[in-house]
């Protein structure tokens, strides 16, 4: 994926400082070089704050299950309490 996400970046930059003909090759090859490193930066800035946000979802997330199997536990044993009375008072003689 390194590699891939490397190649990317040089294809880019090298399509890049094609488009600015009036460079020599020299200065073509520096600004090729310069942009490749641009966009790996921009790309690895930006996998950092995905997997930043993906972690603070993941916590959010798990407090959110967390509360919501709570309720669900006193929902299912206040219903089950309220089965047990009922029963208890139609059973009486």
């Amino acid at each position: 994926m390194s590699q891939a996400a490397l190649r990317e970046a040089q294809d880019q930059g090298e399509a890049f400082a094609h488009a600015l003909t009036w460079l020599g090759a020299g200065e073509q090859r520096e600004i090729s070089h310069r942009f490749a490193q641009h966009h790996l930066r921009l790309r690895r800035e930006m996998l950092t704050a995905t997997v930043a946000r993906a972690a603070e979802l993941r916590g959010e997330y798990a407090h959110r299950y967390g509360q919501l199997c709570r309720r669900a536990t006193g929902l299912a044993v206040g219903v089950f309490a309220l089965w047990t009375a009922v029963l208890i008072l139609l059973c009486r003689p």
